[in-house]
């Protein structure tokens, strides 16, 4: 905090009025002492008078550092130059603090950022290695990652090796990366030198997201945060009007003179101005942010980490949340030269069953496919290249199949089909397995009142045997994009505030209609961009996690609302009885604004208490898709 204040200048200020208000208390000499109270108030209302002048020329309203000055050269007015600095010394005091309080809320993050390396080193088609600026770096170069290092990029290894993402996800247990699974940047390489290949620019790191998020969410209030910024302005003007009338009554009723008047007018304006109700939120608010953000969520506002204690239903797709997503081909029926053109149309999507084809077939040679086609991806439907089309089994329905594949493959696994004109040619059969973790969080939730349900453009078969695994009772099968916004909406309609998990490019016009859309970090870019909250590592239970934090820092700005608003009415009453000095009313009002920030600040320091998740399958549990 020390080092805060030398290196801040505004709270060099505060210090510099600080010690000549001590001053002022400590010269004998009369004018000596008046002189260093003057002196004080210099300092110590600096910032508050910029703040008052600019920010009510600029908004067009008055504001809480308005009120704090007027009272404070009020106190001059009548010669209690001490109070004023008093007054001011506490106030600038609180202000110091929130800044410190925001700036606690992004070190952390700013402290995570630093420890990405600023050069990577870049292995050459000759074979060489030289070292390069990481933001140089382009998709697909390889990367020489030595043991014990950091890794300079997100990228895929190309062996297996032991990460540990502490830094990054909060998690200290190392976890085992296969070949071809995603590492992230700032992370350490525990396991032996592997190769990288890169797969996001620096721009598009999930550190670089991390940074960019957090900004974001300071420019995104929550509800209440607003609704208190558009109660400032109109309750500073009914203080500025009420405290010349409070001033002018008690001259004409109580027949006091105008020094008492006036005295007791400026102890009004001291103890009604609303400093801690607007700090009662924006500080908790950074630092739940802040918080989420270290354990791997990232909440876009704090709208976002407000709303989710309120949810009543969670919609959660399959692949890839409550699933490992990193399936297995069991079986499959298809001509080679037909094989060949699927594995190379999958080669072009990063979704996880399109990754598992392609690595299952990675020793099939594609010399003779014809690369001249564009291939597309069809939202809800699946990839298609000329007339061929490989997707989910509802995508076929118009189809022939003259081999009978449809009854083949009826079976609580994933099926893909390959068709062509008109007619299915082939089929892949997948096998995925549930998450422990996503068991346990989707458990924790249903607990909490939550009403978590399956969505999932899979079939019937396999949608059943996923929600029997979790335990949820209402499931969707085959759902189109579009029948997942319905369903949202249809919530919605019911007055429920309704959240929705996915990683997908289908899944984002659902994240964009919830109320509060969540992204899995692992998933799609147009996911993550349409929603609210990302889960940077595929892991319900950090949701979970930030789902309680939501409820702490809502119980948190009750508190410090309903205990603002006490303080400023019951300083009121004492001051309407006359039982209230100024000195006294300034240390218990802004007292109590410096209460509400550090009660904010202490979800800087909230721990997640949720068991840490298994980074590995469990031996012999049963496949499902």
């Amino acid at each position: 905090m020390m080092n805060f204040l030398f290196k801040n200048r505004e709270g060099r200020f505060l210090l510099i009025g600080a010690i000549f208000l001590i001053l002022g208390f400590v010269i004998s000499d009369p004018m000596g002492s008046r002189v260093s109270f003057y002196i004080s108030i210099f300092f110590l209302g600096f910032y508050a008078t910029k703040h008052a002048v600019l920010e009510t020329i600029k908004d067009r309203s008055p504001n809480v550092d308005l009120l704090m000055v007027l009272a404070a050269l009020g106190a001059c007015v009548i010669n209690y130059e001490s109070e004023g600095a008093l007054l001011l010394l506490i106030f600038a005091g609180a202000e110091v603090l929130e800044d410190f309080a925001m700036n606690r809320s992004t070190n952390a993050i700013e402290e995570l950022m630093g420890q990405v390396p600023q050069t990577a080193q870049r292995l050459l088609p000759s074979g060489d290695v030289e070292e390069v600026p990481t933001d140089a770096l382009q998709v697909g170069d390889i990367v020489v990652v030595s043991k014990g290092a950091q890794v300079p990029i997100d990228g895929k290894s190309d062996r297996l090796t032991t990460i540990n993402e502490a830094a990054l996800t909060g998690e200290s247990v190392p976890v085992e990366k296969t070949s071809g699974e995603e590492v992230f940047a700032g992370t350490i390489n525990e396991g032996n030198v592997f190769h990288l290949t890169v797969t996001k620019p620096s721009s598009e790191t999930i550190f670089s997201n991390i940074i960019r998020m957090v900004e974001e969410a300071q420019g995104r209030p929550s509800k209440i945060s607003r609704f208190i910024d558009r109660l400032e302005s109109r309750y500073v003007v009914g203080v500025l009007i009420a405290v010349p009338l409070f001033i002018v009554a008690l001259m004409l009723i109580m027949n006091m003179s105008f020094q008492d008047a006036f005295y007791r007018g400026m102890v009004l304006l001291t103890v009604a101005s609303p400093c801690a109700l607007v700090a009662s939120a924006t500080p908790a608010t950074l630092s739940a942010i802040s918080n989420g953000a270290k354990n791997g969520i990232l909440f876009k506002g704090g709208a976002a980490m407000e709303a989710l204690s309120t949810m009543d239903t969670l919609f959660s797709d399959k692949t890839g949340t409550l699933t490992f997503g990193e399936f297995q081909v069991i079986d499959h029926e298809i001509n080679e030269a037909d094989l060949k053109e699927v594995v190379y149309m999958e080669q072009s999507s990063t979704h996880p069953i399109a990754e598992a084809i392609t690595m299952s077939f990675a020793d099939l040679p594609l010399d003779t496919v014809d690369t001249s086609e564009s291939i597309e991806e069809v939202a809800g439907v699946g990839i298609q290249k000329g007339d061929i089309l490989v997707g989910k089994p509802s995508s076929f329905d118009s189809y022939e199949d003259p081999n009978n594949y449809r009854a083949q493959t009826k079976q609580s696994h994933t099926v893909i089909f390959a068709g062509r004109n008109n007619q299915i040619i082939g089929y892949f059969v997948l096998a995925d397995q549930v998450r422990l973790e996503a068991k346990e969080a989707v458990a924790a939730f249903q607990e909490e009142g939550v009403d978590v349900q399956l969505i999932t453009g899979d079939n019937e078969q396999v949608a059943r045997a996923v929600a029997k695994e979790v335990n949820i009772v209402h499931y969707q099968a085959s759902c189109l994009p579009e029948d997942k916004i319905r369903l949202v909406q249809e919530e919605q309609e019911h007055d429920k505030v309704v959240g929705m998990i996915g990683d997908g490019i289908n899944d984002a016009p659902a994240l964009a209609n919830a109320d509060i859309g969540i992204a899995m970090g692992s998933g799609s870019s147009v996911a993550m961009e349409s929603a609210d909250v990302v889960v940077v590592q595929n892991d319900l239970a950090k949701l979970y996690y930030s789902f309680e934090l939501s409820e702490k820092l809502n119980k948190i700005i009750k508190q410090n609302v309903a205990f603002s608003i006490a303080v400023i009415v019951i300083l009121v009453i004492l001051n309407l009885f006359g039982w209230l000095d100024l000195p006294m009313g300034v240390v218990f009002h802004e007292g109590s604004t410096i209460l509400v920030i550090l009660n904010g600040l202490r979800l800087l320091g909230a721990k997640d208490e949720t068991k840490p998740s298994e980074p590995n399958r469990v031996e012999n549990q049963e496949q499902v898709a």
